[in-house]
């Protein structure tokens, strides 16, 4: 029997996941505590996705286990053995603001729980694919000082520089920068995951992403951007911009294309690889644009406020340069743009406030 492994099964990439591989394995093997609970709130929790898998996807079997739990772990690596074929790594704690509350777990979390997994993959499936979500603030804040320029509704880098036409590509620095200790813990693991692929040889991926984003989103004001903005446009709440006059930029990859660039590295995969995955060009948005664009979706004004205080280590300006991915694997491309994903959070928050 074939089977995946799927670490944060419940969470916006983790259910993406789960049910796009349901369709190309046997069995789909999902480990979610729903930390995201402790981490954001109640309105964080991931329970009703959890339950959602379970009654939709009928092989899907779910463990509520934290993945620093070593003997938890390998129990079920020591069940499944070599039927595991793919390990998906989604679990962490999110949000650079939160880390700072409690640096230990979100280390813990990120670094160790990483740490965990890879372990038990080399020491029970060592042929096994081994993927793991990062995220673009292992650069720091070293974006920020890339030659930009403001403009009406957005800041923009200059036409002359490399990186206008694509975005930032994967060869940009990791240091001299300040990466808010959540940025760290995810430096931590995303090395690991590296060097575990280099060291041991084990074909392992590392997909840096932009905002990664979705219907599936338990969005929070300290962690999903797009998910958390529709939700304040559709209810009314209170919602504040923190710094750079909202003109910061962000690109938005949908989850489902996300998740359909692990398919492709998983049915090629490489050694120790790193890509960085978001909308690029082709999906991105200032705050001041995405909030107009909820305006005109709900047909109401928000109820919004700015704050001259920008987040530490926040990114001004950020589009992923995914030509990288796309020459090593031609036969993908987005499915969705901004538009689409803005619709299909809307028609999901209606069904969920």
């Amino acid at each position: 029997m074939n089977s995946v492994l799927i670490t944060g099964s419940a969470g916006l990439i983790g259910s993406e996941t789960v049910e796009f591989f349901s369709q190309q394995f046997d069995l789909v093997v999902g480990l979610d505590n729903n930390r995201r609970e402790y981490f954001f709130g109640p309105d964080a929790s991931t329970v009703w996705n959890r339950e959602r898998l379970e009654r939709e996807i009928s092989n899907y079997r779910h463990y509520e286990v934290d993945i620093r739990d070593k003997e938890g772990v390998e129990r079920i690596f020591a069940e499944y053995g070599t039927d595991l074929k793919l390990i998906v790594h989604t679990a962490a704690q999110p949000s650079h603001d939160w880390a700072a509350k409690e640096p230990f777990e979100d280390f813990t979390v990120n670094a160790n729980g990483t740490l965990t997994l890879l372990e038990m993959t080399r020491k029970y499936v060592p042929d096994t694919v081994f993927i793991f979500t990062s995220t673009n603030k292992v650069y720091g804040d070293a974006p920020n000082y890339l030659p930009l320029v403001e403009l009406d509704t957005r800041w923009e880098i200059e036409e002359t520089h490399p990186y206008w036409e694509n975005g930032i590509d994967e060869r940009m620095s990791i240091d001299h920068s300040k990466h808010s200790l959540f940025g760290a813990s995810k430096v931590a693991a995303d090395i690991l995951v590296q060097e575990y692929g280099r060291y041991f040889g084990m074909k392992t991926g590392v997909f840096r992403g932009g905002c990664l984003t979705g219907p599936k989103h338990s969005g929070t004001q300290l962690h999903g951007f797009l998910s958390y903005l529709m939700k304040c446009a559709v209810t009314g709440e209170p919602y504040t911009v923190f710094g750079y006059k909202g003109k910061q930029v962000r690109d938005n990859i949908h989850s489902y294309d996300l998740v359909n660039m692990f398919w492709h590295f998983y049915c090629n995969p490489r050694i120790g690889e790193v890509y960085n995955a978001g909308g690029s060009r082709f999906s991105s948005c200032s705050m001041l644009e995405a909030i107009d664009a909820c305006e005109k979706i709900v047909g109401k004004k928000m109820n919004w406020s700015y704050s001259e205080t920008n987040r530490i280590g926040d990114h001004i300006w950020w589009i992923s340069d995914v030509s990288k991915f796309k020459k090593h694997y031609p036969d993908w491309d987005f499915t969705y743009n901004m538009s689409d994903i803005l619709e299909q959070i809307y028609v999901q928050m209606r069904e969920r406030v």
